[in-house]
């Protein structure tokens, strides 16, 4: 059965570790969803449609500007959450 995903949820995990390292930020994993969750807000979102895992439409992921405007993203939701940390909060 097909599925449909936001396949910027994926873009976004991809390159999310590696800005968060730049930074030097919490990598916890509240910190990093409250990022992922930032950004996902902030990115217009683009659905594929699955099955099985494998995707039918193959999305220009791998585009310079594309991937500009994503790490942009997570840097700007990263200062917000390092000046906003909420992984001392119990859930």
């Amino acid at each position: 059965m097909p599925e449909i995903k936001n396949y910027m949820e994926d873009c976004v995990l991809d390159l999310i570790d590696p800005v968060l390292d730049d930074l030097g930020m919490c990598k916890c994993e509240k910190c990093r969803y409250d990022v992922l969750a930032i950004v996902l807000n902030n990115v217009r979102p683009k659905y594929v449609v699955t099955r099985k895992g494998g995707m039918y439409t193959k999305l220009a992921a791998l585009q310079s500007q594309f991937n500009v405007d994503i790490l942009t993203e997570i840097a700007k939701a990263a200062e917000v959450v390092r000046d906003n940390p909420r992984h001392e909060e119990s859930d």
